[in-house]
């Protein structure tokens, strides 16, 4: 009898307590593996998306880049960027955009390898592998490490949830309009119905 393992599968390391350089090693010497660590040190191997989480990770991420260069306001980040988030966690979000006076702020050093810092906006999809309930986890993460704003798209249940830095989460059913608010400022996105 064999038995399948279920991705994304997190492994407990609290007792190996790898430090920030073994655990980018780690990621640099396995590239062919979508590794990520929660804030309790945990790694979370993370399995590769199919065609239709790809298709909309990339037009939402797009999205994103083109407000971003007609702005100039910051930096946008595709899914294989990892952050080390002042939370504890390495966590890489499907998109990501930093101010860019923060950007700037960071060393060379510090931007070549996994940048220590919390984006301002955070984007992720959840594709058919993903649970919820650790996706949403994973934005308590994120604004428990300073992100102002993020969205949660949710495909299988038709729906956004929005994160705001200090405020409730708000759920939205789809279709819908997003705002880029006062962190993304005229960035607005109309977010039809996912296609099964």
């Amino acid at each position: 009898m064999t038995s399948m393992l279920t991705l994304p599968l997190t492994l407990n390391l609290q007792s190996v307590h790898l430090t920030d350089e073994q655990f980018y090693q780690l990621c640099i010497s396995n590239p062919e593996i979508r590794v990520e660590r929660n804030a309790d040190g945990g790694l979370i191997i993370m399995p590769p998306v199919g065609g239709n989480s790809g298709n909309r990770e990339l037009e939402l991420g797009t999205d994103l880049a083109i407000w971003n260069r007609q702005t100039q306001l910051g930096k946008v980040f595709s899914s294989s960027t990892i952050f080390k988030l002042p939370s504890g966690g390495d966590r890489s979000p499907d998109a990501a955009w930093i101010e860019l006076s923060r950007w700037q702020a960071l060393t060379p050093q510090q931007r070549q390898k996994f940048p220590p810092i919390a984006p301002d906006f955070v984007l992720e999809l959840r594709s058919p592998t993903d649970s919820l309930e650790m996706l949403q986890a994973k934005m308590q993460e994120y604004l428990d490490s300073g992100v102002r704003l993020g969205w949660l798209f949710n495909p299988q249940d038709q729906q956004v949830e929005i994160y705001r830095l200090g405020q409730v989460k708000e759920t939205r059913s789809l279709p819908t309009q997003l705002s880029g608010e006062d962190v993304l400022p005229g960035f607005t996105l109309q977010v039809e119905r996912f296609e099964e």
